[in-house]
């Protein structure tokens, strides 16, 4: 079964903001931070899909998701991303 490194994001009180994970169902995932049930520091925010890694292995996955977490760099730069699909303006 497949598995899935994802990155979302989030305008909202206190800043935007990024959320590093791993799942096997993308969709599902996002719809449950969304419903408020996913991890405690998803909970009461609006998140988008920023962007996704698909691997064969659940091992690879998690690797990768340690990795992304560290990745500040990446993940400041796909606010960016958040900020131009939210506003249209780039952050310009």
């Amino acid at each position: 079964m497949s598995s899935f490194v994802y990155i979302l994001g989030s305008q909202g009180e206190g800043g935007p903001r990024t959320y590093v994970g791993w799942t096997t169902d993308l969709d599902a995932r996002l719809q449950t931070h969304n419903s408020g049930k996913g991890a405690k520091s998803t909970r009461g925010r609006a998140w988008v899909l920023l962007y996704a890694e698909r691997y064969k292995l659940r091992g690879e996955a998690m690797s990768r998701e340690w990795h992304l977490k560290r990745d500040r760099k990446l993940r400041k730069a796909l606010l960016g991303v958040l900020d131009h699909e939210l506003t249209g303006s780039g952050g310009n």
